[in-house]
């Protein structure tokens, strides 16, 4: 069991893990006194628009690390060597940097945010029979994807399923047993055009797009600054219902944007909650806007809750949305290494993973045999004063999507 404090040393030992390397990575090297190693290559955005995605990872990852390691930065005797890359959410930079890491013999690459480029990641896994484990990337298309690909955070169907999950409950019966939620309805997804965004539309027509509802989508130009345009089309196709997936630093020109074109009055608005610097973003729609949620910072006590806290308090941080993408990676690769030791077998860490249950910041996540969708739970938020609360909690059974074949 995981002891309550760490020693400084024990700090140390995991923050010389995550230190950024210069020198080539490998399958198995030689530590201090001989010691065995397996070489982890992070590459994550750190620049670019989902820089602050990438760095909560990447500090999720860390307390991860020292939680699923006990302080040491070992399992087994066999020390977890980290190097740390930007992909700056260039899907052609990452893939050359899976490329270089896997052609160096690192067995293990994980962290991803960005969909664009996790989905460009995935293949060179499976063609170098190297473990990847993607981060908050939310694409559907990783589920799935091939044996050597997992994920650490949610996907985008569990949004959408949790979406569903709250109108329901909301409008008093399942979509499609009343006159708001079944035939005649119109659903409008606004998203950024990207894999992300085209992920959502095709997680919303699947969902919410029965029952005679009527599913259309508003993408945007990812570099676009003026949204008046977005958010004019958007009212005019008159929507019953509008699901909001967005990403990155402009956020707050769409939300202001909306609630200037009265978008936010003429229709039911759902979305997911983002990140701690988003929150005065939504300004006076908080309250126009049913809020969807894959964590909730500080709203959980599980034992590994608490474990985050704490490390992140000594660090001087806070938690934020994407902390346990970050823990989960760290557990899953002291899942594989526990199994596979030293030797880096990618065969014995897919099999080590598969099926695998362990307790996350959120609760209870299950690596789905099948198709290594991550089972969690998710969350209804709403605004309290000027953080977000829990509202409900959905089980992970509620929330899963359909079991998907392999390849």
């Amino acid at each position: 069991m995981r002891r309550p404090a760490i020693t400084s040393l024990a700090a140390a030992a995991v923050a010389a893990a995550l230190a950024t390397s210069c020198s080539s990575p490998g399958t198995t090297a030689s530590g201090g006194g001989g010691a065995e190693a397996v070489e982890v290559a992070l590459i994550t955005s750190t620049s670019g628009p989902l820089a602050s995605y990438g760095e909560q990872y990447l500090r999720g990852f860390e307390a991860g690390l020292d939680h699923a390691t006990d302080g040491t930065g070992k399992i087994d005797g066999v020390e977890i060597k980290v190097t740390k890359y930007d992909d700056g959410g260039d899907p052609a930079k990452g893939v050359s940097l899976a490329k270089k890491s896997a052609g160096q013999g690192v067995r293990i690459i994980a962290g991803t945010a960005a969909s664009g480029v996790a989905t460009q990641i995935a293949p060179v896994a499976a063609q170098n029979k190297v473990l990847y484990i993607s981060g908050p990337a939310a694409t559907d298309a990783l589920t799935g994807a091939n044996k050597y690909t997992f994920r650490s955070g949610r996907q985008t169907f569990q949004d959408v399923a949790t979406a569903q999950r709250i109108l329901e409950a909301q409008e008093g019966g399942k979509a499609g047993e009343d006159g708001r939620s079944g035939k005649g309805r119109k659903v409008v997804v606004l998203a950024q055009d990207n894999a992300f965004g085209q992920a959502n539309v095709a997680a919303v027509e699947s969902v919410l797009g029965t029952g005679g509802t009527t599913v259309d989508s508003v993408l945007a130009p990812p570099s676009a600054t003026d949204l008046t345009p977005t958010a004019t089309k958007v009212k005019a196709a008159e929507p019953d219902m509008v699901f909001v997936a967005w990403a990155g630093d402009t956020a707050q020109s769409m939300w202001t944007t909306l609630d200037q074109q009265g978008v936010l009055d003429a229709a039911t608005v759902v979305t997911g909650l983002d990140s701690r610097a988003s929150y005065p973003v939504f300004g006076r729609a908080r309250d126009k806007v049913t809020l969807l949620a894959h964590y909730v910072p500080g709203a959980t006590d599980s034992p590994e809750a608490k474990a985050v806290e704490e490390y992140f308090g000594k660090k001087g941080w806070k938690t934020d949305l994407f902390t346990p993408d970050g823990f989960n990676a760290a557990q899953m690769v002291a899942q594989a290494v526990r199994e596979a030791g030293a030797d880096g077998d990618t065969d014995a860490m897919v099999k080590a993973l598969e099926g695998h249950t362990f307790a996350g910041i959120k609760g209870e996540n299950t690596v789905r045999a099948g198709d290594h969708a991550l089972l969690q739970p998710m969350f209804q938020a709403e605004f309290d004063g000027d953080a977000p609360k829990v509202v409900q909690t959905l089980d992970a059974r509620e929330v899963a999507p359909a079991e998907k074949k392999i390849g």
